[in-house]
């Protein structure tokens, strides 16, 4: 067992997320950083989708009830373990996380998972939805489930650097051609009403040749919505699977948008074919 101290602003129970219920209008959800969870179980001998602790912004306190193996990956967080290395702690130690300076989401695998009951398929915590586990909460207990695979030594996943890459469409004949330059031109800047479901960016409004809405149709983690107001979102794991806003692009290296915090500046790049939300 893990005994939950403190929190932080959010510490939610995520995995890889349930994919295939789109049709339902249950969201992907899941990890926002895929590639820190997964880096995190390989450390400690778990499978890649198996439950780990997504922690935003640092604050997390909890207390090892019994002697586990972790690791900590994404945002680095001082007074915590050693990033992406497994470490073996005994029975009543402590874990606290500080704030990061750079970077918003840190991910705390232990060694057989956390074992709370899936729903759908998955223990992942849904903001949006509420489906699965609620967010931590102090005095929560966690469950461990039994170990399985071999600890590892491996080294960090390739990262994406620099802007996030886009690919435009389906919706791209919505918008003026000086609207597409202006999303790769511009430096746009992460709200504070950003979270799971989308990062809401501050910017040049992009203009539309089309007025009104669509009827609603299918949208995915990482689609470029671009409501009537003419600033971007980008959407996250926790986003709905449907809108009504126009998709400029959508963005193809979604965990490097999973780091950005309010205030941080980003930029877009195109890569090559066109974004699409099947």
């Amino acid at each position: 067992m893990i005994e939950i101290l403190e929190t932080g602003p959010l510490a939610t129970v995520q995995d890889l997320g349930r994919p295939g219920y789109a049709a339902l209008g249950v969201p992907r959800s899941g990890a926002f950083d895929r590639a820190a969870l997964q880096l995190a179980n390989r450390l400690v001998g778990n499978p890649d989708d198996a439950a780990a602790v997504e922690v935003t912004l640092g604050g997390l306190h909890l207390l090892l009830r019994d002697a586990a193996t972790v690791a900590l990956t994404g945002a680095a967080c001082p007074g915590a373990p050693d990033r992406d290395v497994a470490v073996s702690l005994p029975a009543g130690a402590r874990i606290r996380l500080g704030t990061p300076a750079t970077g918003l989401r840190s991910y705390l695998a232990v060694r057989g998972g956390i074992a709370v009951a899936p729903v759908l398929g998955s223990r992942s915590t849904d903001t949006l939805s509420g489906l699965g586990p609620a967010p931590l909460r102090p005095g929560q207990l966690l469950p461990v489930g039994a170990a399985a695979g071999v600890v590892s030594g491996a080294s960090g996943l390739p990262r994406p650097a620099g802007p996030l890459t886009v690919r435009f469409g389906p919706r791209d004949d919505w918008f003026t051609p000086s609207a597409r330059r202006l999303l790769l031109d511009a430096e746009w800047t992460v709200r504070s009403e950003s979270d799971r479901v989308g990062l809401r960016l501050a910017g040049p409004p992009l203009e539309r040749v089309r007025p009104g809405e669509l009827p609603s149709e299918p949208t995915l983690p990482g689609a470029v919505q671009v409501p009537p107001d003419g600033r971007p979102i980008v959407f996250g794991p926790d986003a709905p699977v449907t809108g009504g806003y126009p998709v400029l692009a959508v963005v193809t290296d979604l965990d490097a948008a999973a780091q950005l915090r309010p205030g941080d500046r980003v930029r877009f790049r195109s890569g090559s074919g066109r974004g699409s939300p099947s």
